[in-house]
């Protein structure tokens, strides 16, 4: 199903509020003589109204927990609320879902005005066509009645309506307004803590938001091995479909790789010529390597240019990303620009045999335009160029 307007959790959703939020909680707590742990064990305070948690979790009494609050917010408002980082990755989300024309909310137990300040220091604020928090005098609203007040300020209707937080609060305020929920695996919940509080969805990165909204998510059930290599590995999974038909996806993955556009000042692109098993035939391509587990790309393909075509770069920067065959494989390819080339020595693996060329760059893109050129990494990165510098 596709859904009309989005509804957000703010701390741990959309920002990672919690080193501001703990170390005041562990500043109040230490004030006032509590026995509490490292501020990095308190993200019990991320989520649910601090007056709650200070009393469920340290014992305080509702006047104790009063006090608490107010030292918190002592150092909170002046130290702590910039103590935070928006997650990757949710900018890019917000304006997708925009010029999809979405109608987008934030329901949160965290103080209006906090909020606020940090979508202005965000400059995300404009995205937003509700916004709903607590008052500094009445934080104990339930999250299932900020939920509802966000909801008619949206006046959107509650089946068109996702609500996507990281606990189980946002999941159960969802489901007391017939609002379908997702938990989102970057805060501060849990796989099983989602699934206990019946959401509809648990999603990995912000994009998988957009998937569920356009009604194209794929949610995994069950994830059957096939097979383990040195390089991919091979499983047939189980997905629930948008319409909650079930179906089955093979799927390969690979660490991915990096692939390296180097132009020389004469307008020349390095290629490398080397035989292809899969294919069983010679191909031209652009340099490139397979990422080792947890490698920064950048790194890599600074290593793989200098390996496999003795080269070096002054600049050296991203050039956006290749998905070589979304249909079963979930490879990756990291594009990098590389200009202001030197050559040295190359340092080929045993097994590696390849020929570096240099050519020009109008000949580059007329070898693609004839089909001499098949690889897709190599094909995306030179016409990425050319639109580029214009050549």
């Amino acid at each position: 199903m596709k859904y009309n307007a989005v509804i957000f959790d703010f701390d741990g959703t959309l920002c990672d509020t919690g080193e501001g939020v703990m170390k005041s909680a562990k500043y109040a707590l230490d004030a006032y003589g509590y026995d509490a742990p490292e501020y990095t064990e308190l993200s019990c305070f991320i989520g649910p109204p601090l007056l709650v948690t200070f009393q469920e979790k340290f014992g305080a009494d509702p006047t104790q927990a009063d006090e608490l609050v107010k030292k918190f917010r002592e150092r909170y408002t002046n130290k702590g609320l910039l103590e935070s980082e928006l997650y990757p990755g949710i900018k890019e989300l917000l304006i997708a879902l925009k010029n999809e024309d979405l109608k987008l909310g934030i329901a949160s137990s965290k103080p209006q005005d906090y909020i606020e300040a940090l979508l202005d220091y965000f400059n995300i604020r404009s995205y937003f066509d509700s916004i709903c928090g607590v008052s500094f005098t009445a934080d104990c609203e339930s999250k299932a009645n900020i939920i509802s007040r966000c909801a008619k300020e949206l006046a959107v209707p509650g089946n068109e309506i996702l609500m996507v937080g990281d606990k189980c609060y946002d999941i159960g305020g969802a489901k007391a307004n017939i609002i379908n929920a997702a938990g989102v695996m970057w805060g501060y919940g849990s796989r099983i803590e989602f699934t206990g509080a019946g959401a509809k969805y648990i999603l990995d990165k912000p994009s998988d938001i957009l998937s569920v909204a356009l009604g194209y998510y794929e949610q995994t059930e069950d994830i059957q091995g096939i097979f383990n290599g040195t390089i991919i590995t091979v499983h047939n999974d189980t997905v629930t479909l948008a319409d909650g038909e079930t179906a089955y996806r093979e799927v390969v993955d690979h660490p991915g790789g990096v692939a390296i556009i180097g132009l020389t000042d004469e307008n020349e692109v390095i290629l490398v010529r080397q035989f292809r098993y899969p294919y069983k035939e010679t191909i031209l391509e652009l340099p490139a390597g397979k990422l080792e587990k947890g490698e920064d790309p950048l790194k890599a393909a600074v290593r793989e240019f200098k390996e496999e075509c003795g080269a070096k770069a002054e600049i050296f920067e991203p050039f956006g990303e290749v998905y070589p065959s979304p249909g079963y494989c979930g490879e990756i390819i990291r594009l990098f620009r590389a200009e202001g080339l030197t050559f040295g020595e190359q340092s080929l693996d045993d097994d590696e045999f390849l020929d570096v060329m240099k050519v020009p760059f109008n000949k580059c893109v007329s070898k693609i335009i004839s089909g001499e050129i098949k690889d897709a990494k190599t094909i995306a990165g030179i016409l990425k160029l050319k639109e580029l510098k214009g050549l």
